[in-house]
């Protein structure tokens, strides 16, 4: 049982890690940094844009419009890491 838990437990620290990096790249393009018409900059934020949008959009449309400041990825890296605390605890709980 230990395996199973170990592999969703991780996957959910991948994608968290996933929306830091959608986060920083974002603000990386934003701020000019980085320039979305090189293909390389290009796909690495679409492929995080797609990869998070799909868990972002429905807290966005709970959340209260803070004008340009989005809360979403905040809120979602925290039920993220309640999930995992849940997992474990459920783990506690079959052993």
């Amino acid at each position: 049982m230990f395996p199973f838990f170990w592999l969703i437990d991780t996957a959910i620290g991948f994608y968290k890690w996933v929306v830091i990096a959608a986060v920083v790249v974002s603000l990386l393009v934003n701020f000019g940094v980085l320039d979305t018409r090189n293909r390389l900059v290009w796909q690495i934020g679409e492929f995080l844009e797609r990869a998070t949008e799909p868990a972002l959009r429905p807290i966005r449309n709970v959340l209260p419009n803070f004008g340009a400041i989005d809360i979403s990825p905040l809120v979602l890296i925290v039920l993220l890491h309640f999930a995992q605390l849940l997992l474990w605890q459920t783990f506690d709980a079959l052993r």
